[in-house]
């Protein structure tokens, strides 16, 4: 992490506002920073994460496009190959595949087919997941699609402080990042967060909490109810390591395989469906470089194989707390 001085000056922020502190900064900081989607201008973003910057930086920076998520991703393709750093939002993660093949047959590809003569320096911005009561394709957390495509790198956050450093890491990074901000807690706390500019390095996790039990391994929006279960079972003896992954491509192998070792027990916690899902990918990474630690089988607690339900079953479909704990119990007492 690029630290700030002691004595920076801090607010406290959502982690909404801490995206728009994020993208005012970069856009202070570099000229060839550009934010652009669907009413991201005058409207300041469907969740008010581009509000007034149009009024600082103009049109020519803040650019509104029409509705027409392939245009947006496929110009801001272009627009990278030629040195700018654009950061487009897509309004949510379930109107993200109709740029789906601009992702992953140019962003992600740039590179490699033009043997290095050409970066793509594009943030691709992306509110993810459920749990506020929207509409069909509103909930989508499909993160494994990305963090599979060589070329990409899949970031997100789960506090204010974090989003900051890691929006700006991301848009300073000369490749492709796909930028997924859980939304169900974009209001929901406050955390001081620097004034000043920094980044946090893409590619490591946070240890949230110490412990010698078990590890949790979670992101995004689940780290909170990942905390919950952890402290309620403190008061049951059972001492939790909750682990923050922070980037899901590339992976923080190493801090996974040290907290398993430490533990020799883990439960995954998602709320993508099960099947396919990133905890696959972890347990797999588990079991090929630290088995002999490994002292129970690993859990998952995970949204179901379904699409993402609406309004009565999304609170059954997400884990939380409760869940999480009846998961860690059975992998403790195995």
């Amino acid at each position: 992490m690029s630290e700030t001085t002691a004595e920076t000056e801090t607010q406290s922020l959502t982690l909404v506002q801490a995206v728009r502190d994020g993208l005012y900064g970069e856009l202070e900081r570099d000229d060839d920073v550009v934010v652009m989607g669907e009413d991201v201008g005058e409207n300041g973003g469907v969740f008010r994460a581009t509000q007034g910057l149009i009024e600082e930086f103009g049109d020519q920076r803040i650019i509104d496009t029409p509705l027409a998520e392939s245009g947006i991703v496929g110009t801001a393709v272009g627009m990278a190959a030629y040195g700018l750093r654009p950061v487009p939002e897509i309004q949510f993660m379930g109107f993200i595949y109709p740029a789906f093949d601009q992702i992953i047959s140019h962003a992600a590809r740039l590179r490699t087919r033009s043997r290095g003569r050409f970066t793509c320096p594009l943030t691709i911005r992306a509110p993810y997941g459920g749990g506020i009561r929207a509409p069909e394709h509103h909930s989508e957390s499909t993160e494994a699609f990305f963090a599979h495509q060589p070329g990409l790198k899949v970031v997100i956050p789960s506090t204010p402080r974090d989003t900051k450093g890691l929006l700006a890491a991301s848009i300073r990074d000369p490749d492709p990042v796909v930028f997924l901000e859980p939304k169900l807690i974009y209001r929901a706390f406050r955390e001081d967060v620097p004034d000043e500019t920094y980044t946090v390095d893409l590619g490591e996790a946070a240890v949230r909490r110490e412990g010698s039990d078990v590890s949790l391994f979670t992101w995004g929006a689940m780290t909170r109810p990942t905390m919950e279960a952890a402290e309620n079972l403190a008061g049951e003896g059972i001492d939790c390591e909750v682990v923050d992954l922070r980037t899901l491509s590339p992976l923080d192998e190493e801090t996974i395989k040290e907290s398993f070792k430490k533990t020799g027990r883990a439960v995954v916690v998602h709320e993508a469906p099960k099947s396919g899902g990133l905890a696959g990918e972890i347990i797999a990474t588990i079991q090929e470089d630290v088995l002999l630690y490994q002292e129970a089988p690993i859990g998952r607690v995970t949204g179901f194989d379904v699409p993402f339900p609406l309004y009565a079953l999304e609170d059954y479909y997400l884990p939380e707390a409760a869940r999480i704990e009846d998961q860690i119990r059975e992998t403790v007492d195995f």
